[in-house]
């Protein structure tokens, strides 16, 4: 057994390189899926675990803690240049402490703006992950940076070896993740560096990470001539290097990459902020050595940010359906890349604290690749400033606000209004019970003449109730009736995401429905049969059962199936013999159906609905006005059908 291990580690690992590294499938998902059962199967059997076993990738137990690590060579920073006189400067600084030199070689590539991770391999395991800390003392997160599929977890090398690298999340897995989050991420940066840094690795897992390797910090028995060299190094040893990488002959040339990468900045799909230059032989690295702070043989040129100061004029409290007050930023009106830019989200007060933030003080302001603009902190000025004080009370149901971790919360879950109408709304949102036409207008109109209290009380109301609206006449308030009515026949995953459970998105929801089979399993689960569940760390497990153990949520839900919602479990389950199994599609163009039917129904056949196409693409599916996307399968020879022939297909 232990040689079939062996080979299916040996093989799956193949198979992720191919795929995550190199983005160069050999296989079909469903195959792979095959395999990794098999392996997980055999290690359960034989208790025999490899330490690169792509089982390790799953996420550990919750820790307790970070542990401090010593790097074997310190992770120095890059002096900056923030324009091209200074660049120039930079190199004549250095062609004086290099007489009889006349050209200097340089490499450019991207500076990333992520998490720096430091790697250690011994013996051709990854045996250390750690932060950059300080440069010589981080802090390990092995079991965080095991989750992300493009570290190779063994390579050839045997001697002791470290490597860095910057640890990202791309905006294609960013900007998936925000469709179903619970919490919506600020930005890719923060969401890579607080997901490395989350004492749970499943909640790390769940962010999709990918990361980049460019430098080799320190090896025993090997020495490289050139960074170029180094680089093939890395990429031998399976590591992904940015394909984005160019070896010129002077500054000059150095200059009109720099130009180019900019160029192409907002179709990369990771975040950056700037590029890096640095002198490719390592006998002049020798020779041009170190500041106390940063090599001399290396510059970061910083793109000019899309950043701009502004005036932070207020800020208002939002009281969410979860119960969590946060912070909004009300700016004085400012344009980044041609959007006018009036408020920002802030995260919570300590936030407000670390960034040095008073009311009417100068703040920073960036907005990176269409995502939420971030205030960055306060620029020093002389005006009048006035500081923002934690509010003791709620702003909407005045009821006094509790504080647990660094969020404040309004304790009033029955009827501070906010709550009250982002409950309802979420629980008739299309991927929950999909009750169209109650809207946050509609939900506060309901509850403030019908006194509704929770979101049972939806069912109570009548015809007559509503015709008594202003602009509820027959059609509309029949259809209201009408969805209430249609409802009550509803998925099992799609009713637990209706609860609102804290932490549980779409997808939890569907691996929840899976596993159970039915609500009363789910709600009579224990934690621990919770924590079984893949993507399902403690934390989560612990408040899906504090959640179902509530008296008032089994009160709730109880109300609910006695107006006869009757949840069901509907098998998903991938049909390995369809013709669409395994295959990436793309839906594009007007569908007679909706969008969301046929994603299911894709996925119950065995397929893998993505959002773009890519040379990855394995079918296009179209519908009426099919536009740019059926234009690039075409480009990339991508097999095309309509949604006529897919209907005969299936």
């Amino acid at each position: 057994m232990n040689k079939r291990i062996d080979e299916l580690v040996e093989l799956l690992n193949k198979y992720s390189y191919h795929y995550y590294t190199l983005d160069e499938p050999l296989v079909a998902d469903v195959e792979y899926d095959r395999l990794y059962d098999e392996l997980v199967k055999l290690e359960k059997e034989t208790g025999y675990i490899r330490p690169d076993s792509p089982t390790n990738r799953v996420g550990g137990e919750l820790l307790t803690g970070f542990v401090k690590h010593t790097h074997l060579s310190p992770l120095y920073s890059m002096d900056k240049a923030q324009s091209f006189d200074e660049l120039r400067a930079w190199e004549e600084r250095n062609m004086r402490l290099l007489p009889g030199v006349k050209d200097i070689d340089y490499v450019v590539e991207l500076k990333f703006d992520g998490l720096t991770i430091n790697l250690t391999y011994n013996n051709g395991i990854l045996e250390n992950a750690s932060t950059r800390g300080n440069g010589l003392i981080g802090e390990e997160i092995l079991p965080q940076v095991k989750t992300i599929n493009s570290v190779p977890l063994s390579i050839e090398y045997k001697g002791l070896f470290e490597v860095q690298g910057e640890g990202l999340m791309p905006f294609k897995a960013f900007n998936k993740y925000n469709e179903t989050a619970e919490e919506v991420l600020k930005n890719p940066r923060n969401a890579a560096a607080g997901a490395l840094r989350n004492l749970d690795p499943k909640v790390t897992r769940k962010r999709n990470l990918d990361a980049y390797f460019y430098n080799v910090g320190y090896i025993e028995g090997r020495e490289f001539k050139t960074d170029t060299e180094m680089k093939e190094f890395l990429r031998e040893q399976k590591f992904k290097v940015n394909p984005i990488y160019y070896h010129v002959k002077n500054i000059d040339e150095a200059i009109e990459c720099i130009n180019k990468i900019e160029e192409m900045r907002d179709s990369l799909d990771v975040l950056i902020d700037g590029a890096t230059i640095k002198v490719d032989d390592y006998s002049l690295r020798e020779k041009l050595g170190y500041t106390n702070k940063f090599p001399r043989w290396a510059v970061a040129y910083k793109y000019e940010a899309k950043e701009v100061t502004t005036k932070l004029l207020d800020v208002i409290w939002n009281v969410g359906r979860t119960a969590k007050v946060t912070p909004s930023a009300i700016l004085e009106p400012v344009e980044i890349g041609g959007v006018t830019i009036q408020r920002a989200t802030l995260n919570n007060f300590d936030d407000i604290q670390r960034k040095k933030l008073r009311l009417g003080s100068r703040v920073l302001l960036r907005r990176s690749n269409d995502v939420i603009p971030e205030i960055l902190g306060a620029v020093p000025s002389d005006e009048k400033t006035e500081e923002i004080k934690l509010p003791t009370h709620c702003p909407y149901c005045g009821s006094e606000l509790y504080k647990d971790g660094v969020h404040i919360f309004c304790p009033n879950t029955l009827s501070c209004l906010p709550q009250l109408i982002g409950r309802i709304v979420h629980f008739a949102s299309r991927d929950a019970m999909n009750i169209e036409g109650l809207s946050d207008k509609t939900a506060a109109v309901l509850i403030s003449d019908f006194d509704i209290k929770e979101v049972s009380d939806l069912y109570d109301i009548t015809k007559e109730d509503l015709m008594s609206l202003e602009g509820f006449k027959d059609k509309k308030s029949d259809n209201l009736l009408e969805q209430l009515e249609k409802s009550k026949d509803v998925n099992l995953s799609n009713f637990v995401y209706a609860l609102g459970i804290h932490n549980v998105g779409i997808k939890a929801a569907r691996d929840l429905a899976d596993h159970f089979k039915s609500l009363e399993g789910l709600m009579n689960a224990t934690e621990e049969e919770l924590v079984s569940i893949d993507d399902v760390g403690p934390i989560t497990a612990h408040e899906i059962y504090e959640f179902f153990h509530d008296e008032r949520i089994k009160d709730s839900i109880k109300k609910l199936l006695d107006h006869g919602i009757k949840p069901k479990f509907i098998d998903l389950a991938k049909d390995s013999n369809s013709n669409f199994a395994g295959l990436k599609i793309v839906l594009t163009g007007k569908l007679s159906r909706p969008r969301k039917e046929i994603e299911k129904e894709l996925l119950s056949l065995g397929a893998e609905v993505v959002g773009s196409v890519s040379k990855n693409t394995d079918l296009v599916i179209i519908g009426e006005n099919a536009g740019s996307k059926a234009d690039k399968a075409r480009e990339l020879g991508i097999k095309i059908i309509d949604e006529k022939t897919y209907e005969e297909e299936k």
